[in-house]
């Protein structure tokens, strides 16, 4: 029986003809392409680790049976080119990679046999591991969840054209060689999705880059144990895969466990979930996760609950997981902390929190497929860092579930500092209406933050598309301020948009800090130096950018950065910057500033000149590259973010 979206092959017409060293050929010198192409042409739904092992399998299943393949005279290859796109073999392997992955993706039919494609490989296999591409951004995330509502000819004809480029007449006549049915509404489908070609290339869709993570251990243990074992214990461990649901079964998404592990059975069971009394926090000295109450309509889901903490601790190959950096993603070491559990939307979200991570488990409302697991490191959270904690994001708004001790939520435009702030809903459990998120994509013309009033005052947060949103400040690094009075919201402005180059990088916290302002040559007005530090939960990865501002700009200008500096930090409270300008007069500058206690400035190198205070400007002509050297005041040398 045949798919509607997929009909019967073509008959082969009379043509040119490939063999299998032709073919093995062009394998072999584009096989990463053909592995990321049959990567992209695959259903998400696989799940990431069989999505790679597939992939590479119909890869290396692409050459012919025989000596010679005539499915070549159907392969819409551009003949006349040379390279990779006048080669036949190269389009006959290709051809037959698509068609497989197409395959791949269509149901099981009960009343015929499954294709070969339709079962997972037997190689490659690699045992005790799991094998997934490197994680990307939040655009590459958003590309892959578009392609996922693609049917498979409209993803097949999105991919071909992408990163294949071939025109609308050669994708229809592969895709009706590949064994689409109509390839004319698949290149519609495709047509839907903004082209983003060069996303298609990145390293979260090549599975010959990978990232290993072990499989269940205690499962594998027990495994190696009963392959040693007498007839008596092998016949033990059978009676244990039998045993009914009551067990460790599988579970929803999670993946199958026959451990009979005592701590971590009492870490999966929804009874030992530890609850804190709704008014616990009221008489904490401490304002962290710790103190917030299990909150949601869903508390007393027995089923649900057991389901989250299942795939927490083996999420299975469909489950979509995801961490911020420097995250552990492994079980609970004993029962944890339950914050929510409730229907957010169309899914059923469940918040958990086991001292070091808060892990939120999501999953539709009309089933357990499509779940999703996510990870963010917040140990030593305390106050505006643990106030706030994302529910879900829907149609380029976010929801989040607010601490107990916030009173009031409201949404604001960091580059509009003088409209004011909207307030948000804020339901009895403490999730807040929906509020836009930042741009992911295309101009930046506004950047929503989250706002929160307690009682120790008012604190921005920002979503930097994880699950815990990042607390911007303003101010000295040895001692910043909240983000709440019209002189720090105006400040804050001009390098809203800044924030996106730090998205997806487990930023605990961003403090944007004046350290100079600096008079123009020629009379040009002045200048604002500005820096923004990105520090993340994991201590190391931190991002400083030092950006320049003329006066009436609207935006700053990134004139240095670093990564992993101390600089503009609070260990390390100086920092060096410069910038090549041209004034109204069209003369070229080299403009260099430390922080005030920077007792003079140096510069070297392709542009000569020396400055006794904080400031430096240099005639110099466009394209001069200079190496920046300032002194401080106590005699400690710095140099120059680059």
């Amino acid at each position: 029986m045949q798919s509607q979206d997929v009909a019967p092959r073509p008959a082969a017409s009379s043509g040119a003809v490939v063999d299998v060293e032709q073919a093995e050929a062009a394998l072999v010198e584009h096989y990463p392409r053909l592995v990321r192409l049959a990567y992209l042409v695959l259903p998400p739904s696989l799940g990431r680790n069989r999505r790679v092992l597939t992939a590479h399998a119909l890869t290396q299943r692409a050459l012919p049976r025989g000596r010679a393949s005539g499915d070549a005279s159907v392969i819409p290859a551009q003949q006349s080119g040379g390279g990779r796109d006048g080669d036949p073999g190269y389009a006959f392997v290709r051809l037959r990679v698509v068609r497989t992955a197409l395959e791949a993706g269509l149901p099981l039919k009960r009343r015929a046999w499954p294709k070969r494609s339709q079962l997972p490989p037997l190689l490659p296999h690699v045992w005790g591991l799991r094998l997934f591409p490197r994680s990307g951004g939040a655009e590459e995330l958003a590309l892959d969840q578009r392609l996922s509502a693609l049917s498979g000819p409209a993803r097949a004809a999105y991919v071909l054209r992408g990163l294949e480029k071939l025109s609308d007449a050669n994708l229809r006549r592969m895709l009706a060689a590949a064994g689409v049915a109509d390839p004319a509404a698949a290149l519609k489908e495709a047509a839907g999705i903004e082209p983003r070609d060069a996303l298609l290339g990145s390293p979260e869709f090549d599975p010959c880059s990978l990232h290993a993570r072990p499989t269940d251990l205690m499962r594998r243990r027990q495994h190696m144990k009963a392959a040693l074992a007498a007839t008596a214990a092998v016949a033990v461990c059978g009676a244990l895969l039998g045993l009914p649901g009551d067990g460790w079964g599988p579970d929803g998404a999670a993946a199958p466990s026959y451990a009979q592990n005592p701590a971590a059975e009492a870490a999966l069971d929804p009874a030992r979930l530890e609850r804190v009394a709704a008014a616990a926090w009221e008489s904490s000295a401490r304002t962290d996760f710790s103190v917030w109450p299990a909150r949601g309509d869903l508390v007393d889901d027995t089923a649900l609950l057991r389901r989250a903490l299942a795939v927490w601790a083996r999420p299975g190959e469909s489950v979509q997981v995801s961490a911020t950096p420097g995250t552990p993603s492994g079980a609970p070491p004993g029962p944890p902390q339950l914050l929510y559990a409730g229907e957010v939307d169309q899914a059923r979200v469940v918040l958990l929190y086991d001292g070091l991570r808060v892990a939120r488990y999501a999953e539709p409302r009309d089933g357990t497929g499509g779940a999703a697991l996510d990870f963010a490191r917040v140990d030593g959270a305390s106050g505006a860092e643990a106030s706030a904690v994302v529910l879900g994001r829907a149609d380029g708004n976010v929801r989040y579930l607010t601490a107990p001790w916030v009173k009031r939520a409201a949404e604001r435009d960091l580059l509009k500092p003088s409209t004011g702030a909207m307030d948000l809903t804020l339901s009895a459990d403490g999730a807040t209406s929906p509020l836009a998120g930042p741009p992911r994509t295309g101009a930046c013309t506004s950047w929503n933050v989250l706002q929160i009033k307690d009682g120790s005052g008012t604190h921005l947060l920002t979503d930097l598309g994880e699950l815990t949103p990042a607390h911007l400040t303003s101010g000295r690094p040895a001692a910043p301020r909240e983000v709440s009075g019209a002189q720090d919201l105006r400040g804050w402005a001009p390098f809203a948009c800044s924030l996106a180059s730090v998205r997806s990088g487990g930023v605990r916290s961003v403090n944007a800090w004046q350290y100079a302002r600096q008079p123009l040559p020629d009379a040009s007005g002045s200048a604002e130096w500005v820096c923004t530090r990105a520090d993340t939960w994991r201590g190391g990865g931190t991002r400083v950018l030092a950006q320049f501002r003329t006066s009436g700009g609207t935006y700053g200008a990134v004139a240095a950065k670093a990564e992993n500096s101390p600089a503009c930090g609070s260990r390390d409270p100086h920092v060096l910057a410069g910038v090549l300008w041209k004034s109204g007069a069209g003369a070229w500058y080299l403009l260099a500033a430390g922080s005030k206690d920077t007792a003079s400035v140096d510069a070297t190198g392709g542009v000569r000149g020396s400055a006794e205070g904080s400031q430096l400007a240099v005639r110099t002509k466009q394209g001069a590259q200079a190496e920046l050297k300032g002194t401080l005041e106590d005699g400690r040398g710095i140099s120059g973010l680059r």
